[in-house]
């Protein structure tokens, strides 16, 4: 993979000293947000339509159709008139800052269609071929969510960024994040959803309820769409509860370990859980059963992602800040990326490589890099 580097294009950078903590982590190495100092902004994420609140957040792997290796895809969940929910485009962002429309959705067809509509989540991933698959949480045009169980979708995207399927099912509700891993001809792809709708398909959804995270699996093959072929509940009993300023609350980061250990992060109860043997478990692990980490200097993890030295990297929604957790859970460094910064955080990615730290700003609607 080509390494994502700042060109010309980018804006003036700002420094952040990393605050106090251990200054090596469990395998007697520096943790890994402690090798950079400095948040410099890559590009603007909002396209010409005027959408805001950039959620998620993926490295292109491989140049297909329009997409280039190398290249940052960015889901945005607002509309120009900021209400959540009911974004519709996914920018193309170069390493240099140059910015490009990857797709914007309208109306899906009813033989595709999306329960609710479309508003994209930080739920982003490119799976091998260049098919995009794009979470999908849709909010009325008022900002509520809609009264339809169950509510939004996973929509499969051509390498064009032309929707080329949808797909819906009862395991798939309120998908607000997501992971993959991909092998030869077959791909694990990794959802959270932030929603359970118990009743009818049209009953209006409670203030709150115990949601779960399910395992989508899908065969590959050149040329042809993926083609999913069952979903299983990995994980449940996760909390979930309508929130005004963020439409909902629930398990939103997933990052999936080298042992096949699924992390979630979950941002009512700031803590982080583990699944083992997500990807080929046939049970659901019940959240609570296995935290891996809670409280300390988490508040509101949202975003979460693997460092390349296998630590956890979440950020939160409290307070700008992200956190290095190792697998045995210690929290090893704590570092400001955004001062000030409550409700700015979510999709956060490293970049190819592996120097630095890619994450979305919701507070001025931009792709930053935390890097040295």
């Amino acid at each position: 993979m080509a390494a994502v580097l700042l060109g010309a294009a980018a804006c003036s950078s700002v420094t952040h000293p990393a605050s106090a903590g251990p200054a090596a982590s469990l395998a007697g190495q520096r943790p890994f947000l402690l090798r950079f100092h400095a948040v410099r902004q890559i590009a603007t994420t909002v396209p010409a339509n005027g959408d805001v609140n950039p959620y998620g957040v993926t490295v292109v792997p491989q140049t297909a159709g329009r997409l280039v290796r190398g290249d940052i895809l960015v889901s945005n969940f607002n509309s120009k008139a900021n209400v959540q929910g009911t974004g519709t485009t996914i920018v193309e962002i170069s390493p240099d800052g140059t910015v490009r429309p990857f797709a914007r959705l309208g109306p899906l067809p009813s033989a595709d269609r999306c329960p609710g509509g479309v508003g994209l989540t930080t739920g982003l991933e490119v799976l091998p071929g260049g098919w995009v698959v794009a979470g999908s949480l849709p909010a009325t045009r008022g900002g509520a969510l809609p009264a339809v169980n169950p509510t939004g979708c996973l929509i499969v995207l051509d390498s064009h960024g032309a929707p080329a399927e949808t797909w819906v099912s009862q395991d798939i509700n309120g998908p607000w994040d997501m992971t993959m891993r991909a092998e030869s001809g077959h791909a694990a792809l990794f959802v959270s959803n932030v929603l359970s709708r118990p009743g009818s398909p049209d009953s209006a959804p409670p203030p709150a309820g115990l949601c779960t995270v399910v395992r989508v699996n899908l065969t590959l093959a050149p040329g042809t769409r993926p083609r999913m072929t069952g979903i299983t509940v990995v994980g449940s009993g996760f909390p979930w509860r309508q929130n005004k300023a963020a439409l909902v609350q629930g398990p939103t980061g997933l990052a999936l370990g080298h042992g096949g250990t699924l992390y979630v992060a979950s941002t009512t109860g700031s803590s982080i859980s583990a699944i083992p043997d997500a990807m080929t478990r046939t049970s659901p692990a019940r959240a609570g059963t296995r935290i891996l980490t809670s409280g300390g200097a988490l508040n509101g993890p949202l975003g979460l992602t693997l460092a390349p030295d296998g630590d956890l990297i979440a950020v939160n929604g409290g307070n700008g800040n992200a956190i290095e957790i190792t697998p045995a859970g210690r929290q090893v460094a704590t570092v400001p990326l955004l001062p000030h910064g409550a409700g700015d955080l979510f999709g956060v990615t490293t970049p190819p490589g592996g120097q630095g730290l890619l994450f979305v700003n919701d507070g001025t609607n931009a792709l930053d890099l935390f890097s040295a």
